[in-house]
């Protein structure tokens, strides 16, 4: 009989003792240990965070064996993918291959072994044993890989849709957080502004944001390079886009309150994957107005310090990767909508 392990993971933790598995320096991942409440999976690909990939490329001078390279040795020390330059992981893509019994023995338990399916819990937390770097794709964050991941009792997965391939889903699912609370956070008529409008998380955001603000809204979309702008205004995510360097702050703020009237926003919504950006996000909200930092290269003290120092009262959301239904929520929006669909299809997959 398997041993029973800690809901959230604690018992997969070796240093320091008493963190859960995220915090922890190194976390065990022996595949021949088995849980009554675990979840073992082979893992085909790592969909590695934006933030995380984009860091480890520089750093590898964009040589992908150098990058495939990397993630072996921080997996190797640490028993998992978390980027110890940004502190953030990503998801996986994968094959159910064990399921504890006392998993099995719930009866709202919906997973057998050999059901394909995608994490929805960081790689920053996950114990995972890679054994062979298959491929590096830079273009889309992406490594296939041979190995192993564990699933604890409370992680979330999704299992992989039968409407779409699985390569698409996986390019959606790895931001499904962020759409999700594009969704949640405006009302209608309210002025919305995505820094980072040309990436995945960017437009998913923009089409739930104009759905949710009406006729009456605005979503202005920020981006750095101006050949992007005529083909997001053809996705019909944006009633504006602009652009401007998400690193210069009152640059920003400029172009967005042209863009809107003179006025302040309502909401603004951080997508990029570089650092200090925090700025640009909050000088254009208005006081008492939302920011929502979905981007995992945020830095807490530069947002909340940043905003105190500009004397702005607004609430400062962080971009928890789980919402409610989130996976349900994105994988929709490619259903609902032909042109994301078609982007994700050839620019993701």
């Amino acid at each position: 009989m398997a041993m029973k392990g800690n809901k959230y993971g604690t018992h997969r933790v070796i240093e320091p003792q008493g963190v859960l598995t995220q915090a922890a320096w190194k976390i065990d991942n022996d595949m021949t240990k088995l849980y009554s409440n675990e979840i073992i999976c082979n893992v085909t690909s790592l969909n590695v965070d934006s933030a995380s990939f984009t860091q480890i490329e520089e750093a590898c001078g964009g040589d992908e064996k150098k990058i495939g390279e990397m993630i072996m040795s921080i997996v190797a020390e640490r028993g998992k993918q978390q980027n110890p330059v940004t502190g953030s992981g990503g998801m996986f893509k994968g094959e159910v291959a064990y399921i504890g019994e006392d998993l099995l023995a719930k009866p709202d338990f919906d997973l057998k072994v050999g059901d394909k399916i995608v994490s929805l819990v960081s790689l920053s937390m996950t114990p995972l044993k890679i054994d062979k770097i298959l491929a590096v794709h830079k273009d889309i964050d992406r490594v296939d890989i041979v190995g192993q991941a564990v699933l604890f009792e409370s992680a979330l997965y999704a299992k992989m849709p039968e409407d779409m391939s699985e390569p698409l889903a996986l390019a959606a699912l790895d931001v499904a957080g962020a759409p999700a609370q594009a969704r949640k956070l405006p009302k209608e008529g309210d002025s919305v502004l995505i820094l980072g409008a040309n990436g995945k998380s960017g437009v998913l955001c923009g089409y739930e944001a104009m759905k949710k603000v009406g006729p009456n809204g605005k979503v202005v979309g920020v981006v750095r390079n101006p050949k992007q702008i005529p083909d997001l205004m053809e996705l019909g995510v944006y009633t504006d886009v602009i652009v401007a360097d998400c690193t210069k702050p009152v640059a920003v703020m400029e172009a967005a309150l042209a863009a809107n009237d003179g006025k302040e926003y309502d909401l603004s919504i951080c997508c990029v994957n570089i650092e200090s950006c925090e700025m640009s996000a909050i000088l254009p909200v208005r006081d008492n107005g939302k920011v929502y930092f979905f981007s995992m290269a945020t830095s807490f003290t530069k947002a909340a310090l940043g905003a105190e120092g500009v004397g702005k009262d607004v609430e400062m959301i962080i971009g928890n990767g789980y919402t409610k239904n989130h996976a349900e929520i994105t994988l929709n929006v490619l259903r609902e909508s032909e042109k994301l669909r078609k982007l994700f299809d050839e620019k993701y997959v």
